[in-house]
């Protein structure tokens, strides 16, 4: 599973040479190639911006290169589907299709039971077309990219570059005088709330430490980040 873009990791873009290669890699050990795409189309944003050889391509064409080395994905459409609800699970095998089908008859009922509503549907499939618009997705990006300029002005600790959904605060270098087994990064985002009700969320030695099976010792993330997520649009257009 590859996440796109790397949520963990500050936002950042995977290359579309990083996805050849993975892609590689999994074929040579017969293992399916899955995207978490719930923000695809900004990962495809930066492919055109950063590399040369797709400087000239469409965010769709881009997209089709990108889709075309999986073997399936997630989406949560709340993201780059730009709706309030929803989302899809695709593969492009038909025997797995069905186990997974077969899996949701004993976990939640029949898929013929409904799911989301019709205008939910229309409103996702809008979505994922307007995304790819690349106006929208250079004021998108740019607006991540201007918070992280000022808060880099005053001095605050950010991943840099920025990603395309948000700025990620530094938090073991903005507080450290707290260890990581004290989570800094969730001190950091209960005192936004606290202090200016903003809603952050941590991810760092709170998501992500783990006990070592050897030793009983609790080992923690080099990154210890607290994200700033920035909204985006709320709705696709009507036409």
């Amino acid at each position: 599973m590859m996440t796109i873009t790397n949520n963990s990791a500050g936002g950042q873009p995977v290359s579309i040479e990083n996805i050849r290669e993975t892609k590689k890699i999994c074929a040579r050990h017969g293992i399916p190639l899955f995207f978490d795409a719930c923000r695809f189309a900004e990962n495809c944003y930066f492919i055109k911006e950063r590399e040369a050889e797709f400087a000239n391509h469409t965010i769709l064409d881009i997209a089709r290169e990108l889709f075309s080395y999986g073997d399936g994905c997630t989406m949560s459409a709340k993201k780059d589907g730009l709706v309030n609800i929803g989302g899809f699970l695709a593969m492009n095998d038909a025997d797995w299709a069905g186990k997974a089908t077969n899996l949701l008859i004993l976990i939640e009922g029949f898929p013929t039971y409904g799911g989301l509503a019709g205008r939910d549907l229309e409103a996702m499939a809008r979505g994922l077309c307007e995304v790819l618009n690349e106006d929208y997705l250079r004021f998108r990006v740019g607006q991540v990219r201007y918070l992280g300029e000022e808060l880099d002005r005053a001095g605050v600790p950010i991943v840099k570059p920025t990603g395309g959904h948000a700025v990620y605060l530094n938090a073991k270098e903005f507080l450290p005088h707290i260890p990581p087994s004290q989570f800094p990064g969730q001190a950091l985002a209960v005192a936004l709330y606290r202090e200016a009700g903003i809603r952050a969320v941590e991810i760092g030695s709170l998501m992500f430490a783990q006990k070592d099976p050897e030793t009983g010792e609790m080992r923690h993330p080099d990154l210890e980040l607290v994200r700033l997520a920035v909204p985006r649009r709320s709705t696709p257009r009507c036409t």
